[in-house]
């Protein structure tokens, strides 16, 4: 692996550490006093006390006998005041001189103690006669500078770069963080919504003999042991269903769940889902829990039922509409899908415009006719109701209407958010539609379930009561409360493609020069004329070298204000 010149660098002043006897990765517990948020927000009662912090240090400003840092920990940045005297105790000042000044480099992790106090120009600050080296850094963080007219540079703002290495992201863009305290913040006002209502939070089974519960193409794997294969779980529905029929009068999960899909900017084939059943309920009762539920999130993760969504402004305040598939379909296209049969909905989507098969039953069609030419325009939360009954094969058929089914969607943003039933409980019913479901996979549509389970229909004869579920994707909800267009955005670690492997490059002279002297920079980055002249090339060699690297994808040339900056992209 080859190394750049500041990773070279940082492995010897590890060395060195070790050389005055500082260990760089201590084992022992490092016991802090406060934040850094803290500090700042209750000044008057910090001010002249001791503290004990620690963080990353991410930036250094030395001013000779005294420097000012930066400290970084989980709750903020404050700055630090580091004089030699005070944090060094031996005649050669080591801690300040060497330690401090040559041997600890940015993203370093730092302990420190001190006293709190406002310098001259009014900015709290910590006042320290302690330091200790807490993990040494031996890549160098990219460094984000924002100048004095708030203009960010160096910005760490590649999205596959970010998505690859989060924990750089999480490091250098604060913001992130937020998104995914926000994330928590949800999911623990969902459980608190739930859990005050009596309801018991379940675990459910991730492999499974049969993927049942949703349309979705599974993961297959193989139990070695029994010698059978095995499924990821693409929904928990059939399992919680079994715990209502066992006597629970309300069960949920936060579930994760897999489907062996595509990917793009609001799937991930690994996903989270909450599904909540509750006996006793039909889907009316399940529309007002549902916009009731959705209303206290949104106001527990921002403060307020009002979120901006791209260019949307959206209000999660209860009630929501209510406008039923025939409807939606009926005031965006001008047909009415309700008595139509299979070969009349296939030549009015195709007469839409929409790209249909001869593998898609009546259910796929409307899906299809609905998902073109309606959902998108559906902003603020609307419930989507009474599908048609080939939609819907888990659902309770409508009590007034044969046809259809008694089940809505939340739209937000021509999004799903939330699906809800009333569910089927009639065994008999229950057979007929998963052997229709069986008739559609044979004539080949890949989203119908290929099984029946016939243990869940057993659990359906014991008998189970009137139930309504409801089952929410958890990661596009929070991209809606916190104003992200990409499901990669509210995932720690979202699936990625392979990284590709880099082939080795050989480098002339020239270039491995210019290459060097950009990464002796904190951001790998010079202005172009201060490179050229560092470099000391002929013209001849200066143009044959950029080409080079240019050619290589090694650097890049940018435009900030009147200036070109040379970037190194290796």
């Amino acid at each position: 692996m080859a190394l750049s010149e500041q990773e070279i660098l940082r492995r010897e002043a590890l060395t060195k550490l070790r050389d005055l006897g500082i260990e760089p990765y201590p084992a022992n517990e490092f016991v802090t006093t406060a934040h850094s948020k803290d500090i700042l927000e209750n000044f008057e009662k910090f001010d002249g006390k001791e503290v004990v912090l620690a963080g990353r240090m991410m930036s250094n400003r030395d001013m000779g006998n005294a420097s000012f840092a930066e400290l970084k920990d989980s709750e903020g940045r404050i700055q630090l005041y580091i004089t030699r005297d005070d944090i060094s105790t031996d005649e050669a000042k080591t801690m300040y001189k060497v330690v401090f000044k040559k041997l600890l480099d940015i993203g370093d992790f730092i302990g420190i103690r001190g006293k709190v106090f406002k310098t001259k120009v009014g900015e709290i600050s910590i006042h320290v006669y302690e330091l200790n080296v807490l993990a040494k850094a031996l890549k160098p963080l990219p460094v984000v500078k924002t100048d004095a007219d708030g203009k960010i540079h160096d910005a760490f703002s590649d999205p596959e770069q970010r998505y690859r290495r989060r924990y750089v992201d999480l490091t250098v863009n604060d913001h992130v963080k937020e998104t995914f305290i926000k994330r928590t913040k949800l999911f623990n006002a969902m459980r608190g919504f739930f859990n005050d209502k009596g309801y018991l939070e379940v675990e459910t089974p991730v492999l499974q003999p049969i993927p049942g519960g949703a349309a979705a193409r599974p993961f297959v794997t193989h139990h070695n042991s029994l010698d059978i294969p095995l499924y990821m779980r693409i929904a928990n529905e059939l399992y919680l269903k079994r715990l209502i029929v066992g006597g629970f009068d309300g069960v949920y999960e936060f579930s994760k769940n897999f489907r062996n899909e595509g990917m793009d900017r609001t799937h991930n084939p690994e996903f989270t889902a909450m599904e909540i059943y509750v006996a006793y309920k039909d889907y009316n009762w399940m529309m007002k829990f549902t916009e009731n539920l959705l209303e206290h999130c949104a106001v527990s993760v921002n403060g307020t039922t009002e979120v901006t969504f791209g260019e949307h402004h959206v209000n999660f305040k209860a009630p929501y509409a209510r406008v039923t598939m025939t409807d939606a379909i009926k005031q965006y296209t001008g047909f009415d899908i309700s008595g139509k049969t299979e070969e009349e909905l296939f030549e009015a989507a195709r007469g839409m415009g929409i790209d249909v098969d001869g593998t898609m039953g009546k259910g796929k069609l409307i899906d299809e006719i609905f998902g073109a030419k309606c959902e998108g325009n559906f902003i603020q939360p609307t419930f989507i109701t009474d599908y048609p009954k080939e939609m819907s094969p888990l659902c309770k058929q409508h009590r007034d209407n044969p046809e259809l089914t008694e089940r809505f969607e939340l739209m937000i943003c021509g999004k799903e958010v939330a699906n809800a039933y009333s569910e089927l409980n009639d065994p008999i019913d229950q057979r007929e539609r998963f052997e229709h479901q069986l008739t559609l996979s044979e004539k080949g549509d890949d989203e119908a379930t290929q099984f029946i389970d016939e243990d869940f229909l057993r659990s359906l004869e014991y008998g189970m009561p009137p139930t309504s579920g409801l089952g929410i994707g958890m990661d596009r909800l929070i991209m809606f409360l916190t104003n992200n267009a990409s499901i990669q955005e509210v995932l720690f670690f979202p699936q990625m493609r392979p990284e590709k492997k880099q082939t080795a490059i050989e480098l002339t002279e020239d270039e491995k020069l210019i290459v060097a002297l950009l990464q002796s920079d904190n951001n790998n980055t010079m202005d172009l004329g201060m490179l050229k002249v560092s470099s000391a090339l002929s013209g001849k060699k200066w143009d044959a070298a950029m080409k080079g690297l240019s050619k290589h994808g090694l650097v890049k040339v940018k435009v900030d204000g009147d200036r070109k900056m040379v970037e190194y992209a290796g």
